[in-house]
């Protein structure tokens, strides 16, 4: 093999490697929001009160969700480049004989299930957080005469900032996405059959 050659593989292994740690990074942040959860021991003890321990816990899944948007960026970046490395390699008739992955990018940076699941589960953590402390700290003390209580709010702040901010993160990696695409889209390639898009390999 050539230098060149030496060095494409050396790449490719280790863009399969980042790969992998990305996702396990995911769900290491899915434990921590889990462990999370311990901080009601202490609203229990009358140690810490509800509207913050909620809204901790609402902070968590803000930064998981984030860590989601950027670990399926950079998956999806990395298996751009892998793509591009295989088809210094395969020819046109492997998309048949081998695989087909190679031929086409993913578009838009497209969510990969493992994410989507992950982030569900996230949303799912907010929706009960937000109704659980709806239910105990605003219906439960609900009075047209009770002077308002700011510490109330704060985790409705939290999970509107969350939007905002998860909304603003996630439009620019996928511009961010299209944008390297675009720049290194890689050596044309023409798989020898007419390939339909699955939901493993959403492309254009």
């Amino acid at each position: 093999m050539t230098d060149r050659s030496d060095f494409l593989l050396a790449m490719y292994n280790q863009l399969c490697s980042e790969m992998d740690r990305h996702i396990k990074i995911t769900w290491q942040i899915v434990g921590v929001l889990l462990s999370t959860l311990a901080v009601f021991a202490l609203v229990d003890k009358n140690i810490m009160p509800l509207d913050i321990a909620c809204s901790i816990i609402l902070g968590v899944c803000a930064l998981a969700i984030g860590i989601i948007i950027e670990s399926n960026f950079w998956y999806n970046r990395n298996l751009v480049i892998i793509a591009n490395i295989e088809r210094q390699f395969l020819l046109e008739s492997d998309s048949k004989e081998i695989q087909h992955y190679f031929t086409k990018h993913r578009s838009g940076n497209t969510y990969i299930d493992m994410m989507l699941i992950q982030m569900v589960f996230v949303i799912i953590v907010v929706l009960l957080m937000f109704i659980y402390h709806t239910s105990q700290r605003v219906v439960s003390s609900f009075s047209l005469s009770n002077d308002i209580d700011y510490s109330k709010t704060m985790p409705t702040i939290v999970i509107l900032t969350t939007i905002i901010l998860a909304y603003l993160f996630h439009k620019k990696r996928i511009e961010n996405y299209n944008t390297f695409v675009n720049n290194s889209p890689g050596k044309t390639m023409s798989p020898t059959t007419n390939i339909p898009s699955d939901s493993d390999h959403i492309t254009t």
